[in-house]
């Protein structure tokens, strides 16, 4: 596993470095420096990942830019759209859109060339991207769950498969303040994201394109039981 991350990451990546020391994988992480936003950067992780492992065979496009550094979050008036800084605007549409947009753009040809890979877009539910006084975060994710079906309809019958994943409420991360939130176990908690990325990234998934699927509902007795191609509801609206 590749983890492309920001020089400010370091301390994080170095407790990821740790733990996964720890379980006795090692040899199974490589932290590359990247900034999304940035062609070449995106470019030398991909080739940096097939340098190290041999190959690339999915990415997952969670980086983002939240709402916690505009104004409230969850408690209290929210900024409207017109009182957000420019520069913030253009930076969390940087980020959660040309982001994602820049790493699939660099991964998918290697992808497409051995007939089969996995992009995986991380978004938010429908009410977020409507909310009021959710500017730039509601946009840019809407944005990218337009370009999540159009992705998979580019992609269809090359084996390379484009989907949606979100946790399906407020999260416990960066992202919702502390000052907000203290009950922290009231939030979703990320591990429930564990198994539909780990799904969504195997054979188990071929397939599987242009659907959206929501993390804290994820099934995988029901799962097996059924057709795996009508997991999550159709991307889009």
């Amino acid at each position: 596993m590749v983890v492309a991350h920001l020089p400010s990451s370091a301390t994080d990546i170095r407790e990821l470095a740790t733990m996964v020391e720890r379980e006795g994988h090692p040899d199974r992480l490589l932290a590359a420096e990247c900034d999304v936003t940035q062609w070449r950067d995106c470019e030398n992780v991909v080739n940096t990942a097939i340098k190290h492992f041999g190959a690339v065979h999915g990415i997952v496009n969670n980086a983002g830019i939240g709402m916690q550094n505009i104004g409230n979050v969850l408690i209290g008036k929210r900024k409207v759209f017109y009182e957000v800084d420019a520069e913030a605007w253009c930076r969390a549409i940087d980020v959660n859109v040309n982001g994602a947009f820049l790493m699939a753009k660099a991964v998918t040809p290697h992808l497409v060339a051995q007939r089969w890979g996995r992009i995986v877009n991380i978004e938010t539910s429908f009410f977020t991207m409507m909310m009021d006084g959710f500017s730039p975060y509601g946009p840019s994710k809407a944005a990218l769950e337009s370009a999540t079906v159009i992705w998979a309809k580019d992609l269809a019958d090359t084996g390379v498969t484009v989907n949606a994943l979100l946790p399906g409420g407020p999260a416990n991360t960066r992202m919702i303040p502390d000052a907000e939130v203290r009950d922290r176990a009231s939030l979703v908690q990320p591990k429930v994201m564990d198994a539909p990325i780990e799904w969504l990234l195997s054979s188990q998934s071929n397939g599987v394109t242009g659907r959206r699927i929501v993390a804290k509902e994820w099934d995988e007795k029901r799962l097996r039981a059924g057709d795996p191609s009508s997991v999550g509801t159709p991307a889009g609206w």
